[in-house]
């Protein structure tokens, strides 16, 4: 009933997405050193590779960073759709 009053009023899970993973990118510099553009350079970096052997569900990719007292750790949730039997341009 909420989906189609939304799609009624002309909100969208699009614009709810794409704020989320804002807020999720603010948090992450805010723990980090990396800037937000470094982070979403990093994950657009890491699309174009893991895409040269996987099928991969972009919009649900994400990529934290976890820090702890003395380390960074990058963790990277990518769901994988299909693995390739070889990589493009081999």
């Amino acid at each position: 009933m909420l989906e189609f009053l939304g799609r009624l009023l002309g909100t969208s899970d699009g614009s709810k997405t794409k704020a989320k993973e804002r807020l999720r990118l603010v948090l992450v510099h805010d723990r980090s050193s990396l800037s937000p553009g470094l982070l979403e350079s990093l994950k657009e970096d890491l699309i174009k590779v893991i895409s040269k052997y996987m099928d991969i569900d972009e919009s649900g990719l994400e990529v934290n960073l976890d820090k702890s007292d003395d380390s960074v750790a990058l963790v990277a949730n990518i769901p994988v759709k299909n693995v390739k039997r070889q990589g493009k341009g081999k």
